[in-house]
């Protein structure tokens, strides 16, 4: 009878490890069909060699969306982006803002050519994006974004990921310029100091600030701003902001944004909702438009803000 127990027990322990048994399968075969149209996936046109990464076709600045149709490959029902036109010209901050979702982060990847639209045109001096090389368009256009992507090598080898062949007074001239420089040197190592892997050693501003002075030897025409500043606390983002001012000085600047306090200053605001451009101008221009989106999320806004100021204080 023990026996016979015993046994029941070990049987009945098999048994109930099937259903997790088959939620690992489960997630073994969903990653496998992954890997799969990963590896089915053509390589890009671009230049992996220091020596071919030469630019052939200058980009001065000017950028133009004229009526972008785009969804993503692996939801080709669902359309991000409908109709979407505005420009940019050489040297103007241009902002774009709208509520999650409404694509904002898409355009900054279509910019990239990242993807390509289905429809409409994107414009670099007034010539198709698709007649420039990747090459071209990647070396020209520089993306600081919300989460910095650091490699597990030094802050001078990060730094200098912008371009490969600066010397050490280029790299020290953006790491002061990116208000870096300061911190950099306070390490016992300096700018030899290894960050780990994704810069997990460094604090948020630290890892931005160092982004931007990669961005500031990348000397780009074009920059992309993707919520940088979102996630840090008010000393980094006074520090991050001071750094993005200078590296946005004669440069065309896309900054898509969530806090609207940092782009009151923009050339031009466009508010996305759902994938559609439904308000554009300047800051003084949209907050007079009661039935506006772009009042009333500043208002939301200001409303947040307010009460974190009273517990500051």
């Amino acid at each position: 009878m023990f026996t016979f127990i015993l046994l029941s027990t070990f049987v009945g322990a098999a048994m109930g490890s099937f259903p997790e048994l088959y939620a690992t399968m489960q997630k073994a075969f969903g990653a496998s069909e992954r890997v799969l149209e990963i590896l089915a996936e053509e390589n890009e046109p671009i230049s992996m060699e220091q020596e071919k990464n030469a630019i052939h076709q200058r980009i001065h600045g000017n950028l133009d969306f004229q009526n972008v149709v785009f969804s993503y490959p692996s939801r080709k029902e669902i359309t991000v982006l409908n109709g979407v036109s505005f420009e940019a010209k050489k040297g103007e901050k241009v902002a774009i803002i709208g509520p999650s979702g409404a694509g904002k982060s898409t355009i900054a990847g279509l910019i990239l050519r990242f993807y390509e639209t289905q429809s409409g045109s994107l414009l670099f001096d007034g010539i198709p994006s698709t007649e420039f090389s990747l090459t071209d368009i990647r070396n020209q256009v520089a993306i600081v974004p919300q989460d910095v992507l650091l490699f597990g090598g030094t802050i001078r080898e990060n730094i200098a990921y912008g371009r490969l062949n600066a010397n050490e007074e280029d790299i020290l001239m953006a790491a002061r310029r990116a208000n870096a420089h300061e911190f950099i040197s306070g390490f016992p190592e300096g700018y030899d100091t290894l960050v780990g892997e994704r810069g997990v050693k460094l604090s948020g501003g630290q890892r931005q600030r160092i982004a931007i002075a990669r961005a500031l030897l990348k000397d780009p025409a074009l920059l992309i701003l993707d919520e940088a500043t979102s996630s840090l606390d008010s000393e980094s983002e006074r520090l991050v902001q001071e750094a993005l001012e200078e590296l946005m000085k004669n440069r065309t600047s896309i900054i898509i944004a969530h806090r609207l306090s940092t782009i009151r200053e923009a050339d031009k605001i466009i508010v996305l909702e759902k994938g559609k451009v439904i308000e554009s101008g300047k800051h003084s221009e949209l907050i007079k438009n009661e039935g506006g989106l772009y009042r009333y999320l500043s208002q939301l806004q200001l409303e947040i803000q307010e009460p974190e100021e009273k517990n500051i204080i």
